[in-house]
C-alpha cells in the first residue's frame, strides 16, 4: 500500500470511529422518541451510508450492483455472502428497516451498542449454539412479522476472496417457517477491505442480488434443499465475477449465522 493510500486510510478510522461515538451518543437522546422505521432511518442507515460515503472518498472504494429488481416488496431473509465489514454496512444501508444477527455482548458496549439495541437486532449467544439457533428462529421469525428484513450471513464468519464457506440451514429454515423467500446476494468486497488487518485497497466492489427463492414445500427437507439452491446461486455468482475458482470446497464455518 503507498503512503498516500496508507494516510488516507488512517484518516479513513479517525473519521470513522469518531463519526460513529457522536452519532451514537446523538442516538440516545433522539431515537427513543422516534417509531422504529424513522429510529432505524436515523440511527442506522444514514450512518452506515456515510460510512460507504467516505470510504469511496478517502479509501477509493467504489460500487456497482446489479440485480435491484429482484428486492421483493415484501421483506424477507437476506443471504448473503460474508467477507468483510464493507457489506453490513452496505446492506444496511440498502435495505430499511433491517436487523441482523450479532453477538449480544456488542449491546452492552457503552453508546454503540446501546444504540444498536434500539434497532431491534437477533442478539445470540455464540457461546451455546443450540440456544443461538432458537434465538435465530424466535426472534427472526418476530422481525419477519413486523415487516423488517433479516440478514443472515449464513457461512457464519468471514471468509477470504477465493474461498466460500459452507452455508448453514437457519436462514432457510427461517424463511420456510415464515414462508417467505431467501434473497441471495453475492459480491467482492473482501478484495479491497481485507478480513484481516487495516489495510484498504481502491477498487469497485461487484454486488449481485439474485432472485428471491422460494422453498419447493415445507420440512427438513425443503429447508435443505432451499439453503442448497441458495448456496449453488452465489458460488455461480462468485465465480461470475472472478472470485471464486471453477472448483472449490467449502470451508467449514466456525459461527452460528
Amino acid at each position: 500500500m503507498s503512503t498516500v493510500q496508507t494516510l488516507r486510510t488512517i484518516l479513513f478510522y479517525l473519521l470513522l470511529s469518531s463519526s460513529a461515538c457522536i452519532w451514537s451518543v446523538i442516538s440516545m437522546f433522539v431515537a427513543p422518541f422516534l417509531p422504529f422505521r424513522a429510529r432505524y432511518r436515523f440511527v442506522n442507515q444514514a450512518w452506515c451510508a456515510w460510512a460507504i460515503w467516505l470510504a469511496k472518498v478517502l479509501v477509493g472504494i467504489r460500487y456497482e450492483i446489479s440485480g435491484l429488481e429482484n428486492i421483493p416488496q415484501k421483506p424477507c431473509v437476506i443471504l448473503a455472502k460474508h467477507q468483510s465489514t464493507w457489506e453490513t454496512f452496505f446492506l444496511s444501508a440498502l435495505f430499511e428497516p433491517m436487523t441482523q444477527v450479532l453477538k449480544r455482548e456488542l449491546l452492552y458496549v457503552p453508546f454503540f451498542g446501546w444504540a444498536m439495541a434500539m434497532l431491534r437486532p437477533i442478539a445470540i449467544d455464540r457461546d451455546n449454539p443450540k440456544a443461538a439457533l432458537k434465538q435465530l428462529a424466535s426472534k427472526g421469525h418476530e422481525r419477519l412479522e413486523q415487516g423488517v428484513w433479516v440478514l443472515i450471513f449464513p457461512e457464519g464468519t468471514r471468509i477470504p476472496p477465493g474461498q466460500i464457506g459452507k452455508f448453514s440451514r437457519g436462514g432457510a429454515a427461517l424463511a420456510v417457517n415464515a414462508n417467505l423467500p431467501v434473497l441471495p446476494i453475492a459480491h467482492n468486497a473482501g478484495e479491497f477491505w481485507p478480513k484481516e488487518g487495516w489495510a484498504k485497497y481502491p477498487g469497485t466492489v461487484q454486488v449481485v442480488i439474485g432472485p428471491a427463492m422460494y422453498a419447493e414445500g415445507t420440512g427438513p427437507r425443503a429447508i435443505a434443499e432451499l439453503n442448497d439452491r441458495a448456496f449453488a446461486w452465489v458460488s455461480q455468482a462468485q465465480r461470475e465475477i472472478g472470485h471464486l475458482p471453477p472448483e472449490i470446497t467449502p470451508v467449514e464455518s466456525v459461527e452460528v449465522a
